[in-house]
């Protein structure tokens, strides 16, 4: 395959970015699309210049730092991680844009690397539980509904890629932080910081600057997990109800 990339190049968070052109040639169908970026990088080296900065780690769609906007979509045409999608998803003779994630809480570190740390501070908030566990307790000895089981399980899928955010028309991160919430309170070990968590979570995301939710649920689509849209209405009403019970 040959195809014809437009990629963004920005060399720090206070410079200006641009879309530059570059043809890549010989492209497997079955690369990934990170191989796919891998080749681009080895021509560019050889020609003694600047390789793309890109984000990755597992490439096996686990660990959500493959985020890039593929032809305007998170991830790309299909549902799935950026490290999961191959080059049988394009034609031969296709352009192709690669942009980093569009959002002012995910300022961009170099070309497709955005800074997502305003993730991890929203976890630090209350995505944890501090009740001592000691050793590994009997699979039994703790009862856990089955309906709470795999509403929790579900939601813990969320491999806080950003898709949500990037795919938002208003960058709100209401789908990250409602998984990390209810993955959480619903099962016993979350119990006791059921209200505090919800509350102190939802105050971080949005000192963080990240947009308002309004339901526009394209955060859904682009999920490559799957993680619902129901889950940002059972985050809100956790939150009614512990403002409710905790006053401040």
């Amino acid at each position: 395959m040959k195809l014809t990339l437009r990629v963004w190049r920005q060399k720090n968070v206070d410079a200006d970015g641009t879309m530059s052109t570059y043809e890549v040639d010989g492209i497997s169908p079955d690369m990934s699309f990170l191989e796919m970026l891998d080749t681009l990088n080895e021509e560019l080296i050889l020609k003694g210049e600047d390789p793309v900065a890109f984000d990755h780690d597992c490439r096996e769609g686990i660990c959500g730092a493959c985020s890039l906007v593929i032809n305007g979509d998170a991830h790309g045409p299909e549902r799935t991680t950026t490290c999961q999608l191959h080059m049988r998803s394009f034609k031969d003779g296709d352009t192709i844009d690669v942009e980093p994630w569009r959002a002012s809480a995910f300022p961009v570190i170099k070309d497709l690397v955005v800074d997502r740390s305003a993730f991890d501070r929203i976890i630090q908030a209350g995505g944890y539980i501090t009740a001592p566990t000691g050793a590994a307790p009997e699979a039994h000895a703790t009862p856990v509904p089955k309906p709470d089981a795999d509403f929790s399980f579900e939601h813990a899928e969320c491999i806080g890629c950003g898709a949500c955010v990037a795919a938002c028309p208003n960058g709100a991160a209401m789908l990250f932080t409602s998984a990390k919430i209810n993955h959480l309170n619903v099962l016993p070990q979350g119990a006791p910081e059921r209200e505090t968590r919800v509350l102190d979570m939802v105050e971080q995301m949005d000192e963080e600057g990240f947009g308002g939710c309004t339901l526009a649920g394209e955060c859904a689509t682009a999920c490559p997990k799957g993680i619902p849209l129901m889950s940002i209405t059972s985050m809100n009403k956790e939150w009614l109800r512990a403002a409710r019970k905790v006053k401040r």
